[in-house]
């Protein structure tokens, strides 16, 4: 383009050739997506050749660092960076799912699909088993427990998280877990910048399950029918009569008798296409920058609407931005303001009893809806009325997501005020004050025409239940900063700060329930009779000081040191205050003359090593754990059955003593630029110590309490993490960016309070074991072993195995060795849902306005306990299955796949207690987000005022490469109980989308 000019432009061709009509003593501006801005002299040329050269700005990018910022270059600690480039193309409800796959150490994950989004992060492993494992979000310098999830992607300049001790520290008793750090947009430049970003796309679920037809599931409930009644009854025969069978679970229900026979045409239900469809979705974003009379502004605003892939289940949300900032003379401000509000339909999708795990369990052979059009309820219990044939019960799904309603409004509000004033040369002091509002309603209802579970309800009208609920948090924050930085001799720079903060969060609750509606005309509790009601009152509240030192000499020894000490509500009064000190340095071996007289590593570019240790806490416990409090029960006090009395009971024993989980780190790390900056490499490796973990230990029975929450245990977290970057553009306007990164972690428990006796948990089923032991990871799945399947009379006389055990039941390891089988003594560690390591890779290529983006994310080694396979594969005929039952035992001749038990209602064996067999690897592979783009050329665009126009295609989660059988590896149906973790139980499943997009700058 002529400089200067704003029409007067061209683009190249593929190969690189352009033409363009310019005055002799004009001037050339060549620009190319990440390549150098260049301007050239005409000088009466009519031939010239232009070598574009990389924009490699990685050494002088910004971080935060949290109060304050650093250039990349100079950071002495570990922090992981993702700009808002790598954020673009992946619209998400939740900003946290763009960052999977894209950070060392961060494992992201999305354990379901509801359209809300649900999302988990864990930074360098579990260090608590009884306190929360969340990072702390800080937003602009205001850390928040809840309004980041509202966030738009779009506004997002950057998101950078503090991994080491010495990072994190300096948020002292909140920076255990991490700590993740949002900075939103600002404007820049004088010139108001105009931007649109819009999409438009549909979803559908990633996977369904292979799950038995109509036909098939029939086979299936005649063989556990005849397998039940040959097993209890001696002399039967699998072609006598219903007549003759004694018990209903040895019939065969009539209805299944056409499908036996292979009469075609019979209802054969997918149940998963019944509550499955087609989504969609739409997200529209649009924000104006600039710089007017030395204010800097961003202002944006933002809707999105997601259909969730479960009927009756969507998500849309509303939301504003505006940041400010500016200079008079001495004094610097700002204003940050942020509201959003949403509105989410939920259905009661996962978990025993939930939408999918029904769909799942529902036999094929019963329709959707009745002849009349009324919903089907054959399966709440209809083979067991009368005739009762013994079936399980099971609701109808569609029913469920129809006749019932889930909604929750909420209105977040978030924003901070600042000024900084320049006390004196390299002194300031600035003032904060931050917010943040949050508030949700919630109102369900159950129809009448629901019934409740059960054969004695089966088709019958229910009594209506409504509920509303409303939550309302306030958390407010006041800072004072005092800043110094000065730089010495051209050489010595210091940065020096002391700060002063507190902060306050009161939240309130009220909910209330009605039953006895007359009809479902006014579903809201004012519809029916109230029945009982609650309301709640809790506070919390944090003073902290804040000291911290940066030296750097010449850019080449780093230094900084920082103390911090918080006082937290949450903890008993002898120790309510923490300490937690910093202290790092790096050096940049690459400036040092031998380093740079060594010819052979002149391809080095920049070499920086770093260390680091620090001491944060863990601030995630209950508000009122070190407390004595009361709670309300009924008693029956009085003499010939007495009377029912409301009062109160003590709940929790006085803990003065009660303190910070504390985690001890030490970090070292080496940062690499190579052959012009074109490949960059990290590592780094880290060992943490948490001492003073909070258990729940045994306390004598005659106080009135089981367990008392005390600082007694240890854990160690070690690993490392490798991150590889190279990004370069050759001559012919061909470019790519690539990443990659690999993180391992080993857990280890070191104590567990008096005796180190293990922790022994039970996760949503019974039986389903956990183990927590010295030496061990935190939550071992503790299971039985399961070894195959007793083919033959000769395998059952020559293992051990329970007393009850056929031939066709599963064959089960004698742990101990005794010689016989025990359901205690014979569990064993079989795995652990931690991984074994993650890893994530992706980047960009781009040439002649075309660009492409993708990025993988993937973990290995960790476990999954399937319990759906409890439920849909226990062999006893009761609920449908998955095809896995063809592969079932069925005689000694036939013995299947030799892992599958035979079919029997009435099983023996233990086969349905959980064991390995319910445990599945759960690494993957995943695709997480594809998009094809293209720029239209700049000299067409500005014809229309355009400056800029891209529109682009993509797709997130396109594949997965697993092992793992049910619908997400990534699932965690309790991602909040680290003692019992890695359970999958009937869990919305993940959506494939496929989005058009366009993106406009004016």
């Amino acid at each position: 383009m002529e400089k200067g000019t704003t029409t007067n432009g061209v683009v190249t061709d593929l190969d690189g050739n352009y033409t363009i009509e310019i005055p002799a003593d004009g001037m050339l501006a060549v620009s190319y997506i990440g390549c150098k801005d260049q301007d050239i002299k005409v000088n009466g040329r009519e031939v010239i050749n232009v070598n574009l050269a990389d924009d490699n700005k990685v050494l002088e990018e910004v971080v935060v660092v949290g109060y304050g910022v650093q250039k990349k270059r100079d950071v002495s600690t570990a922090v992981s960076s993702v700009k808002a480039e790598a954020l673009a193309n992946n619209p998400s409800t939740d900003f946290r799912q763009a960052l999977a796959g894209k950070m060392p150490g961060v494992q992201v994950t999305v354990p379901s699909g509801d359209p809300e989004g649900s999302v988990s992060i864990r930074v360098r492993g579990v260090s608590t088993v009884n306190a929360g494992s969340d990072p702390l979000y800080v937003v602009d310098g205001v850390p928040m427990e809840r309004g980041f999830a509202n966030l738009n992607t779009n506004d997002i300049e950057s998101v950078e998280v503090l991994k080491d001790a010495s990072a994190a520290a300096i948020y002292g008793s909140r920076g255990s877990n991490g700590v993740v750090l949002v900075t939103t947009k600002k404007g820049t430049s004088d010139k108001l910048s105009v931007s649109y970003d819009g999409y438009v796309g549909v979803q559908n679920v990633s996977k369904k399950l292979d799950m038995m037809n109509a036909y098939e599931y029939a086979e299936f409930v005649k063989d556990a029918r005849n397998n039940a009644y040959l097993s209890k009854v001696p002399g039967a025969s699998a072609s006598d009569p219903n007549s003759v069978r004694p018990k209903g679970y040895m019939q065969i229900a009539t209805d299944l008798f056409p499908y036996l026979e292979g009469v075609k045409g019979l209802t054969d239900t997918d149940w998963q296409d019944a509550i499955f469809r087609t989504a969609m979705t739409t997200g529209h974003n649009i924000s104006l920058s600039g710089k007017s009379n030395s204010v800097n502004y961003f202002v944006s605003g933002n809707y999105m609407k997601k259909e969730g892939t479960i009927i009756g289940s969507d998500f849309e949300k509303f939301g504003a931005r505006m940041n400010l900032s500016g200079q008079h003379k001495r004094l610097k401000f700002g204003v940050n303001f942020a509201p959003s509000y949403s509105v989410s339909n939920t259905v009661d999708a996962s978990g025993a009893g939930g939408i999918v795990q029904s769909a799942l369990m529902m036999p094929p052979t019963f329709p959707v809806y009745n002849a009349d059009g009324s919903y089907n309820f054959q399966g709440n219990g209809y083979w067991r009325i009368g005739t009762d044939y013994e079936h399980n019960e099971v609701m109808n799904p569609v029913a469920m997501a129809r006749l019932q309603s889930n909604v929750t409004d909420r209105m977040s509000i978030t924003g901070k005020a600042y000024a900084e004033l320049e006390l004196m040369k390299g002194l300031s002091y600035k003032l904060s004050l931050g917010g943040d509002y949050y508030g949700a309603h919630n109102d369900k209802y159950r129809q009448s025409g629901l019934p409740l579970k059960g054969k004695d309800y089966y088709d019958s009208p229910s009594n209506p239940t409504g509920y509303s609920s409303s939550s309302f948090f306030f958390n407010w924050l006041v800072e004072n900063q005092l800043t110094y930085t000065t730089t010495i001799n051209k050489k010595h720079n210091i940065t020096a700060i002391l700060v002063q903060s507190a902060q306050k969060e009161t939240k309130k609750t009220d909910n209330v329930t009605a039953t006895d509606y007359p009809n479902d005309y006014i579903q809201t509790v004012n519809g029916g009779t109230v029945t009982k009601g609650g309301s709640d009152k809790t506070q919390w509240s944090i003073a902290s000081y804040l000291a911290r030192v940066q030296y750097n000499y010449e850019g080449r020894y780093m230094l900084s040191a920082a103390i911090r000490t918080d006082g937290s509500s949450r903890f008993g009064k002898n120790n309510r205050w923490g300490y937690f000190p910093s202290a790092s340095a790096a050096w940049r071996i690459s400036d040092e003359k031998f380093f740079k007289n060594v010819k052979e590593l002149s391809f080095v570019n920049d070499m920086k090593i770093r260390a680091s240790y620090g001491v944060t806490g863990n601030f995630e416990i209950g508000n009122y754990d070190h407390l004595a409090t009361m709670s309300t029960d009924n008693y029956i006090l009085g003499t010939n059955g007495g009377l029912l009395h409301y009062g109160y009971k003590p709940d929790n024993i006085k803990r003065d003593d009660l303190s910070w989980e504390k985690n001890q780190m030490i970090n070292a790390g080496i940062d690499l630029q190579m052959f012009d900056g074109y490949i960059g490499f990290s590592v780094d490796y880290y060992n943490t110590n948490t001492s003073n973990m909070l258990l729940y230990v045994p306390v004598p029975l005659l106080t009135g309490y089981s367990t008392s929450l005390q600082n007694l245990g240890k854990v160690n977290n070690r690993g490392w993490e490798l991150a590889l970057t190279s990004q370069h553009t050759f001559t012919n306007g061909f470019g790519y960016s690539f990443n990659a990164n690999y993180a391992k972690n080993t857990n280890e428990v070191k104590e567990l309070g008096p005796g180190n006796a293990p922790i022994i948990s039970s996760g949503s089923v019974g039986h389903a074991y956990y183990i927590t032991e010295v030496g061990k990871p935190i939550g071992n799945y503790y299971l039985l072993v399961q070894d195959g399947i007793f083919a033959t009379e000769e395998d059952l006389k020559k293992y051990p195995h329970f007393d009850n055990t056929e031939v066709g039941d599963f064959r089960f390891v004698d742990v101990d060795g005794d010689g016989k089988l025990d359901l205690d003594k014979d569990r064993t560690i079989c795995g652990n849902y931690m991984p074994k390591f993650t890893y994530g890779f992706g980047g960009k290529l781009w040439y002649a306005g075309f660009d492409m983006d993708f990025n993988f994310q993937g973990v290995y080694g960790n476990k999954i306990l399937n319990l759906n396979k409890r439920y849909l594969d226990n062999m006893e005929g009761n609920t449908n299955g998955t095809k896995i039952a063809l592969d079932r035992w069925k005689s000694p001749e036939n013995p299947g796949s030799g892992s599958v038990n035979k079919a029997n209602r009435k099983q023996t064996g233990y086969n349905s207690r959980t064991s390995t067999w319910h445990l599945e690897s759960g690494s993957y592979l995943r695709l997480q987000n594809l998009s094809l783009g293209y720029t239209l050329p700049r000299a067409l665009t500005q014809k229309f005022k355009v400056e800029k126009m891209r529109v682009y295609v993509s797709g997130q989660n396109l594949f997965t490469i697993t092992n793992y059988s049910g619908y997400n590896p990534e699932v965690n149906a309790r991602p909040s109980k680290n003692l019992t973790p890695g359970e999958d139980y009937g869990t919305y499943p993940l959506a494939r989308t496929y989005m058009f997009g366009l993106n406009l700058t004016l």
